[in-house]
């Protein structure tokens, strides 16, 4: 059995990819600022070199919208080196290389970083995540904008589920490198507007759902379509399935 390491291990993904890998009978390391094991701080690189001491490989979950991915991925690459790690599994974003948007635009910067790295990579990029269009609703349905729920217009998203993003990147973790896999997309492509209704009726709220138009080259990538992959809609669970499940959690 393998030692690996994963980067963001107590996150909705981490966690689950760490359940996975340790239910394999793996042994993994969960690497945490707080973590009275790994106690590892990817903004300086503080207590890496422990951490990936004798790592056969590491899945890199961690990730921050607010910026620095860059410095995580460049601490984590040298550190990899220092210990001679086989193999660094990251997940990234389906469209990050048409759609400019800045944390997408990061997450394509640091794909690139490994690619050159040297090491060896598996770079899995899917759709986002249930979890994630259910927060950005219930945070546009917060909104002092009563009665209305304000989204974007005309743009269409293909959510996938969690659970089955995990269990690919603990399948990939065990096998050799493999560059860039197949992108995987959830099983159907609807407006965020329409997975903005069905949140609400889930949840009981008569909140009606406005779109509106949005500026700038983002938004414009966004509505043509380039964070989707139709063609990989390999996701079974859907956002209606997602739904019933969160209401009896």
């Amino acid at each position: 059995m393998s030692t690996i390491l994963v980067t963001g291990g107590t996150g909705t993904l981490g966690s689950l990819v760490s359940e996975r890998l340790r239910a394999a009978g793996h042994e993994v390391r969960v690497l945490s600022r707080h973590s009275p094991q790994y106690p590892v701080d990817l903004r300086d690189g503080g207590g890496l070199d422990a951490a990936m001491a004798g790592a056969d490989v590491v899945v890199h979950c961690a990730s921050s919208p607010r910026g620095g991915d860059d410095v995580a991925a460049r601490h984590l690459i040298d550190a990899a080196r220092r210990a001679g790690t086989a193999h660094l599994v990251y997940i990234s974003i389906v469209g990050v290389d048409v759609v400019p948007f800045g944390y997408y635009t990061m997450k394509l910067k640091v794909e690139r970083m490994l690619e050159a790295s040297g090491l060896g990579v598996t770079i899995l990029r899917t759709t986002q995540f249930h979890d994630l269009v259910a927060q950005a609703v219930g945070t546009a349905a917060k909104l002092p904008v009563v009665p209305v729920v304000p989204l974007p217009k005309g743009v269409q998203v293909q959510p996938i589920a969690v659970d089955e993003v995990a269990d690919r990147l603990a399948e990939l973790a065990v096998a050799p490198p493999a560059g860039r896999v197949e992108d995987m997309g959830g099983p159907e492509v609807r407006t965020l507007a329409d997975l903005g209704r069905a949140y609400l009726a889930a949840r009981g709220s008569r909140r009606r759902v406005v779109t509106f138009p949005l500026a700038g080259r983002a938004y414009a990538a966004f509505r043509r379509g380039g964070h989707l992959t139709p063609e990989h809609a390999v996701g079974r669970v859907t956002f209606a399935d997602f739904l019933a499940a969160s209401a009896h959690r």
